[in-house]
């Protein structure tokens, strides 16, 4: 693969969280010169392996300019170093980081035994992830209102900041923005003929989402169809059930995208109010996802939790 020069000769791991796909670079000290040209290349889903992102797997302590992190958390000594399909830089992705964690397993550059946690750096901090047998629960942090200038509406007093025009959907519709610390923007539709309606697929410049405000980072868009509750047979708790979609940022459409499903998650319990459930079973086109956002989200200290798959595909050679 020529139009992937810096990475010629070099192993990458496939594998995804949910059908959310990767590639890795097991990269300790940091060692080769990956251009945001070589990521969009080998993913790239027609001249490459094809993937929603990239992740270089590198200790802390060898990535520039993550020397006070490293000192400030000593236990992060693995940092996922991520970026979308695109070769641009993001914050965090909660599939990736499973995948991370099981990649590291798989390697033996920290095994992880059932129950057991691990820390790891990421561009939104650390991230604690937790094995649960063939599940991974990842602390994703906090989640934050976005509360972005020139807002359509008050967040406070009408749950939503943001008008969206969704491509395939008639007339704008009302959006909340939470960052994840990915910006999110979630719509939530009233049916889901209205959630197959949306165009996502080949979107261009001209038909892409329009956004009042317009994001200036840019947003991922998740749109979503509650679905009631069920109750935990076990437990007697309730859970949210809700159907979504998925446009990343720099990618497309995904099959699921963790930072999303959270977005989601406290954007649901948000617009219910104090009586919402505290957890949520999100169904994506790549499976399900479970989200734990407990009584208040915005509450001081207050985390969200996600869980879901990873698995390892396969393996390749740059040539």
């Amino acid at each position: 693969m020529t139009t992937a020069p810096g990475l010629v000769g070099h192993e990458l791991i496939k594998g995804n969280g949910t059908r959310n796909d990767f590639l890795l670079l097991v990269d300790p000290e940091r060692e080769v010169a990956v251009s945001p040209a070589d990521v969009a290349a080998v993913c790239d889903r027609h001249g490459g392996f094809g993937a929603d992102g990239f992740v270089r797997v590198v200790r802390t302590a060898a990535l520039p300019g993550a020397e006070d992190f490293a000192q400030a958390v000593p236990e992060a000594e693995w940092f996922m170093d991520y970026y979308n399909a695109d070769g641009s830089v993001a914050e965090m992705c909660g599939n990736a980081s499973r995948l991370f964690a099981a990649v590291l397993d798989a390697e033996g550059l920290r095994p992880t035994a059932d129950g057991e946690s691990l820390t790891i750096g990421t561009r939104g901090g650390a991230r604690t992830i937790t094995r649960i047998g063939d599940l991974w629960t990842v602390d994703m942090g906090p989640a934050r209102l976005t509360r972005p200038a020139g807002a359509e509406a008050d967040v406070d007093t009408e749950g939503w900041d943001t008008a969206v025009d969704v491509p395939g959907l008639d007339g704008e519709r009302a959006a909340l923005s939470i960052e994840m610390p990915n910006p999110h923007t979630v719509v939530a539709l009233a049916d889901e003929d209205e959630l197959d309606a949306a165009l996502f697929a080949g979107l261009t410049d001209s038909d892409a989402p329009g956004y009042e405000p317009l994001p200036p980072e840019g947003t991922n868009l998740e749109l979503v169809v509650p679905l009631g509750e069920e109750v935990d047979e076990e437990t007697g708790e309730r859970i949210g059930v809700a159907r979504m979609r998925v446009l990343e940022r720099g990618v497309g459409e995904t099959l699921s995208c963790g930072t999303g499903c959270c977005a989601v998650a406290v954007a649901l319990h948000e617009w219910v109010g104090p009586q919402a459930p505290t957890d949520y079973r999100l169904l994506v086109p790549g499976g399900e996802i479970g989200v734990h956002v407990g009584e208040d989200p915005w509450a001081d200290g207050a985390t969200v939790l996600l869980t879901g798959p990873a698995e390892i595909t396969g393996r390749v050679t740059v040539s």
